[in-house]
């Protein structure tokens, strides 16, 4: 018993030590650290703007600060710099990738380009930069249904998300989803089962849901949103009890936004592994050593910009704007 509560004390100590440290190597490095909602705790507690992947990355823009810290995954980095390529990037861990991501490859794009032609091509924004630079526009899982409603092509070649692609096609009937079979490894694993399960023991609760995750489990939702709107949404509901359907990660923001409420999540395995690789240790070293550097080939980025922007232009959604998310 006495070594359990020496063990907590001495862990309690050093994570205040590594805290102190990434504050003194932030100001020193005139840095900006930002973390995705589904971070660990304690590094969504020294981030200077919490939010989603793209949000993040245009909140960076226009900043007067020399380094950009992205505690997320690659391909939000790899954003952040497409937006910023004058600013140091790092993300703190090198291997905290998107497995969603990586189920896409240039190569295989622009096989499935030759075989469609008259398609458009919209990325999810949850993909590297190379595929970015490949595809006509971006979207978002806030924006995506407008992104594609947007566009004259009746045939829209979606990726790598073939849930989100799911999701728009029941609000876009009348264009020709082709659906690329990538999709969330987290999202993917809660079940209608498990939703009902959860709507049974809490009667009453609403089942937000995130656009990530299976048809079944959508069909279920009280209401169905990007992250950022889950707490407008919670905000103007009378309920006390949620049932969140997205990564464990958002409760921590969700808990600070409505603490009198409670939130509850419908399985246990709602947990991104890459996402929860990035520690206090690992962002205190980033910024000691200035590691891992994001670097993205001229002739990449700019596709990637345009692709960017061209989504901006469409949802009113530009850098500096009022973090919208997704």
């Amino acid at each position: 018993m006495e070594l359990d509560v020496l063990e907590k004390a001495t862990t309690k100590d050093l994570k205040l030590k590594l805290r102190e440290k990434v504050l003194r190597l932030k100001k020193e490095r005139n840095a900006y650290i930002v973390a995705h909602n589904y971070q660990n705790y304690e590094v969504q507690e020294v981030a200077d703007i919490l939010g989603d992947s793209l949000a993040l990355s245009k909140a960076t823009v226009g900043t007067g600060y020399d380094v950009i810290v992205f505690c997320g995954v690659d391909f939000m980095a790899e954003s952040a710099k497409i937006l910023n390529p004058e600013k140091t990037v790092l993300l703190p861990v090198r291997e905290a990738d998107c497995p969603m991501a990586l189920m896409v490859t240039p190569e295989r794009l622009r096989e499935k380009k030759a075989q469609y032609p008259d398609a458009a091509v919209v990325c999810y924004v949850n993909s590297s930069a190379e595929i970015k630079a490949e595809s006509d526009i971006a979207c978002t899982s806030a924006n995506a249904v407008q992104i594609v409603k947007s566009l004259p092509n009746k045939q829209i070649l979606f990726v790598p998300d073939k849930n989100l692609g799911h999701y728009v096609q029941r609000f876009c009937p009348e264009k020709e989803i082709i659906l690329w079979q990538g999709f969330c490894t987290t999202h993917i694993r809660v079940t209608a089962g498990d939703v009902l399960k959860m709507k049974d023991k809490y009667p009453g609760s609403p089942f937000i849901a995130h656009p990530e995750c299976p048809p079944d489990v959508i069909d279920l939702a009280d209401h169905v949103a990007s992250t950022s709107g889950f707490s407008p949404y919670i905000a103007k509901s009378k309920a006390e009890t949620f049932i969140i359907g997205t990564e464990v990660g958002m409760i921590y923001k969700l808990k600070k936004d409505h603490p009198s409420k409670r939130f509850v999540m419908p399985t246990e395995q709602f947990v991104c592994q890459t996402m929860k690789m990035t520690t206090l240790g690992w962002v205190a070293h980033a910024l000691e050593v200035l590691e891992h550097k994001i670097e993205i080939p001229e002739p990449i980025r700019v596709k990637a910009e345009r692709t960017l922007r061209r989504m901006m232009d469409v949802s009113g959604d530009h850098p500096n704007a009022a973090i919208a998310s997704y």
